[in-house]
């Protein structure tokens, strides 16, 4: 099973990057994956995106989340919603493109008021692409990445079973 983590900040290093690695570390264990995870940093590719022409390691970014299992996606909230970074490489993909994947959304955010934004704006764009998302999406305001297992434990034990659940679903039908 592979667990990919797509990272959707711009800079690189970000604090949303460790958030949502841990947060693929997190759930990997409670659903008895034990190897290390694959990491999309957009940050990396973010030159490319724009640019006329394909790419190849945007190439390879795409396949690395069109063939995950399960796909944590992590983006800081600018403006009310994900980044355009994140945006503008999934747009890449067709609709459908997710079909058997498990998707889990995750945002950091720096005001409580955009607390919905998992919800209402990057959990509808999972689905679009064909992915099975869990519930609930993971919302982190920034004055609680300082003591984040905190909330990646009891966040992970709520979506695990779920995750867990989809997964065996998804295997059978394959």
């Amino acid at each position: 099973m592979s667990v990919v983590t797509l990272v959707g900040n711009p800079r690189s290093g970000s604090r949303t990057h460790e958030a949502a690695v841990r947060a693929a570390g997190t759930l990997a264990g409670r659903i008895g994956h034990d190897g290390p995870g694959e990491v999309v940093d957009l940050s990396a590719l973010a030159p490319l995106l724009l640019a006329p022409g394909a790419s190849a390691g945007v190439e390879v970014a795409l396949e690395q989340i069109t063939e995950a299992r399960v796909l944590i996606v992590a983006s800081p909230v600018y403006k009310g919603s994900y980044t355009g970074l994140l945006k503008a490489f999934l747009d890449r993909l067709p609709g459908g493109a997710l079909a058997g994947t498990v998707a889990l959304p995750l945002l950091v955010l720096g005001d409580a008021r955009h607390s919905l934004a998992v919800e209402v704006h990057l959990r509808p764009l999972l689905v679009e692409l064909g992915a099975a998302v869990p519930t609930p999406g993971l919302a982190l305001l920034e004055s609680q990445l300082a003591d984040l297992d905190a909330h990646l434990g009891p966040w992970a034990d709520r979506v695990a079973p779920q995750t867990a659940a989809l997964l065996a679903e998804r295997s059978v039908a394959r």
